[in-house]
């Protein structure tokens, strides 16, 4: 792991860019203490400096984590392959013109999140190593991308997921595998995700401490607070 830069923010955070081979991510600290780590992703693929998971990552630095984010393959800015231009053309065409997407949203988010849990996990080992991060590790958003994640993977011991994304069919099933304490987020109006079909997804998670927060609202409506509730969910499991 190389950092290529850093900057201390107006809130006391530092921020630092690093790369892992091909991988570029983003490291966020604030103290000296060894602090436990929450990995935070964006939905489906979206850019680690998306404004809103900046705002996160910075809140809960602030909090006194270590927090962590990444572009993996076919995210942000990496290279996108045909089948990935494709998908998304083919996407775009089919919400513009009101046409079902299920089974582009499969041929798109399935393979990303079969790429990007690999680089994931790669990039998990290297953090762990560093001498301001003291475990136990968090993840928080993409909800796809973190049930595969926490099902492979046993260091994560607590987990937040956004009931906003795309979950392809596998990532339903493995739901099942997931059984940390979990923070579940349902907008109630997301006019891109079916009501329906998140709280079954809630409903599958093998969880015996869950917990489904629904706020009124569109995709982009989550309240401030529930990043306050985010910071005591995790607060009683990683600290």
């Amino acid at each position: 792991m190389q950092f290529t830069s850093e900057q201390r923010l107006d809130d006391k955070v530092l921020e630092r860019e690093f790369t892992l081979g091909e991988i570029p991510g983003t490291l966020w600290t604030s103290g000296s203490a060894p602090a436990p780590l929450i990995l935070m992703a964006h939905n489906n693929g979206l850019p680690k400096a998306e404004p809103r998971l900046v705002a996160r990552a910075r809140y809960t630095a602030a909090c006194g984590y270590a927090v962590a984010t990444i572009d993996a393959a076919g995210c942000g800015d990496r290279p996108r392959s045909a089948a990935d231009e494709q998908a998304r053309a083919d996407l775009r065409r089919a919400l513009q013109a009101g046409e079902p997407a299920d089974e582009i949203f499969e041929s798109l988010v399935g393979p990303l999140v079969e790429r990007a849990v690999p680089e994931w996990r790669t990039t998990l080992d290297a953090l762990l190593s560093l001498p301001e991060i003291g475990g136990p590790v968090g993840y928080s958003g993409w909800t796809a991308l973190g049930i595969r994640l926490v099902a492979v993977d046993p260091r994560i011991a607590a987990a937040g997921f956004f009931a906003g994304g795309y979950v392809p069919r596998t990532q339903r099933e493995e739901a099942r595998q997931v059984t940390i304490p979990l923070l579940f987020l349902l907008q109630w109006d997301d006019e891109g995700n079916p009501r329906q079909r998140a709280l079954d997804l809630f409903d599958a998670f093998g969880s015996k401490e869950k917990t489904l927060h629904a706020n009124m609202g569109g995709h982009t409506g989550t309240p401030w607070f529930e990043r306050e509730d985010g910071d005591r969910f995790f607060g009683r499991h990683l600290k």
